[in-house]
């Protein structure tokens, strides 16, 4: 206990990551302690102050689960900006089997079954699976390579053979015409950043959303993007959980955030509802404008609702560009329609018939779709800019550029005299 105390301690003194490995309890406790001491003790956390102080300091606290991670040592495995599963040997858990046995009467659990990582990289309670100990590492390594050491300093700039000019004109089609058709966002992502620089964190929980590490130019970048493939990318509970760390991560990291926007909403229906949608879409939305990051924003197809706002609106003045494939508002005109003209529809089946609501309803929609072509919105500068999504790379590089050598210095001094303190925790 002295000596992670001490760790923690000079983690904190010389501005250093810290790494954790964890395999067993890492310092919890045990019964036999009230034999060896003579009595029993309120259980402390006397470094527990330090670690938090480390994870709002934006000094990376990384872990590697690499065997039982049991009480305390769960908790410090959580306790982290980052944390990564080996798949072989790894094991998260409050509790191990006997003491589980003892309480809950379950019994004959394995470590597997009972905090594994086909449970834990699912939840959400570890960001990342390994296959084994030497890929756990290899994800810490690329990890602490995006990082400043903390947020006191600038992320660290490496030399970039990818042209920040290059760029890909399949980017032009990959959004699909028909909009009830799916694409590949990832294919997006990879196509703008630097070539195998991105790193995606928490793939396996939170799928509406796809978050993760890159660089553009050679300079490191948070990713945050909607994904049309689970929900149709709508926001749900473990989405918008998912992006708040990120947005937090980023904001004591110092890290400039590029996201790619089509998002249709906050996700709705009973599953939605019971599983908290609307609480946790609201913790992102007060994270978005209580974080100060700069972020660009490219919005490739939807924007809707509340959870559209909150993802494009937390700057003043906005940064973004749009695709010609983009369309957005308050409702998606499936179900809006309904909703806006349910008194013109109703008395249209009265006095037609269903084919006469049919009729109705598809010449509004043919109108609405004409009004909604998203040149008329950049004429009325409801959009900032409609580009050529071919030439997103080297726009956000540019950006990206200003932000590193104008911005992130000024960023650095208004920490340092108190004037922004961004949080983690």
């Amino acid at each position: 206990m002295f000596l992670q105390l001490y760790l923690e301690k000079l983690s904190l003194t010389l501005r250093l990551p810290n790494i954790k490995l964890i395999d067993g309890s890492s310092g919890g406790g045990s019964v036999t302690t009230i034999i060896t001491a003579g009595y029993s003790y309120i259980p402390p956390l006397p470094s527990f102050s330090h670690v938090v102080q480390q994870l709002n300091a934006g000094i990376p606290n990384l872990a590697a689960i690499l065997g039982p991670a049991i009480g305390l040592g769960a908790a410090r495995a959580v306790s982290c900006h980052f944390s990564v599963m080996a798949g072989n040997v790894g094991s998260l858990f409050a509790g191990g089997p006997k003491v589980v046995a003892g309480a809950t009467f379950e019994e004959g659990l394995t470590l597997e079954e009972l905090g594994g990582p086909d449970m834990h990289c699912r939840n959400g309670v570890v960001d990342n699976l390994a296959t084994d100990e030497e890929d756990a590492f290899r994800q810490l390594r690329t990890v602490l390579g995006y990082l400043p050491n903390s947020g006191f300093s600038i992320p660290p700039t490496v030399v970039c053979e990818d042209p920040v000019d290059r760029q890909d004109e399949l980017l032009r089609s990959i959004i699909p015409r028909k909009k009830e058709r799916l694409y590949d966002p990832r294919a997006v992502i990879t196509s703008v950043v630097d070539r195998g620089s991105f790193f995606e964190v928490g793939a396996l929980w939170g799928a509406t959303s796809i978050v993760g590490l890159a660089r553009l130019g050679g300079r490191p970048v948070g990713i945050v993007s909607n994904n049309c493939h689970t929900n149709a990318g709508a926001l749900d509970a473990a989405g918008s959980q998912k992006i708040t760390r990120h947005l937090k991560l980023c904001d004591v990291m110092n890290l400039p955030l590029l996201q790619f926007v089509d998002v249709p909403g906050y996700a709705i229906g009973s599953v939605a509802e019971r599983s908290a949608t609307m609480r946790h879409g609201v913790d992102v939305a007060t994270t978005y404008y209580s974080t100060t990051m700069p972020m660009f924003s490219v919005i490739m197809r939807r924007v809707y609702g509340v959870a559209g706002g909150a993802m494009l609106d937390g700057r003043d003045p906005r940064m973004r560009i749009a695709w010609p494939s983009g369309y957005w508002g308050s409702l998606p005109l499936e179900g809006g329609i309904d909703v806006g003209h349910a008194g013109e529809l109703r008395k249209a089946v009265r006095e037609g018939g269903e084919a006469k609501g049919k009729e109705l309803y598809k010449k509004l929609e043919t109108e609405y779709l004409r009004l909604m072509n998203p040149i008329r919105t950049a004429n009325a500068f409801g959009v900032e800019e409609i580009v050529d999504p071919a030439t997103t790379r080297p726009i956000v590089c540019a950006w990206l550029e200003h932000v590193y050598e104008e911005l992130l210095p000024i960023r650095l001094a208004e920490r340092l005299n108190g004037k922004i303190t961004p949080r983690y925790v």
